[in-house]
């Protein structure tokens, strides 16, 4: 018999139990996840981290989890530059694209000028104004 636990903190072993149990059933059914981390980071000239990007490559896709410039350095062609070169190295790794989500407070036409298109909309989030987007670029000779 099984029962349930509800639980507002989640201790890291419980969450390696579902995680672990739900790689192998995808691994059984579709193979390897191809799984790589990537971090670009913007640093200042004392070596803080001042921005940059993060994402990981899976199932031949990268997802860019967060892409960050601070305001101070905005206009300077380094979001479009960290893009790029997440992009060259998905390729390099033989992904079918990337794909990321933003706020509609963020970002969406810097994405919209790089070649990404919206793919679907969470309405309502995180509040009654607000919406989460979802873009994706798939690259030219995965077409």
């Amino acid at each position: 018999m099984v029962h349930m636990e509800i639980k507002s903190e989640l201790h890291e072993d419980d969450r390696k139990a579902i995680v672990d149990a739900l790689l192998a059933f995808n691994e059984s059914k579709i193979g390897d996840d191809g799984y790589e981390p990537l971090a670009i980071l913007l640093r200042s000239e004392d070596g803080e981290v001042q921005g940059g990007l993060t994402a990981k490559c899976y199932y031949r896709w990268l997802f860019i989890d967060l892409l960050f410039v601070p305001e101070i350095l905005r206009g300077a062609s380094l979001g479009k530059e960290l893009l790029a070169r997440a992009e060259e190295w998905a390729k390099e790794r033989g992904c079918v694209g990337v794909w990321l989500d933003t706020f509609t407070f963020q970002a969406p036409g810097f994405y919209e000028k790089q070649g990404y298109s919206k793919f679907a909309t969470l309405e309502h989030y995180p509040d009654a104004k607000t919406q989460r987007l979802f873009f994706r670029k798939i690259f030219a000779d995965k077409q």
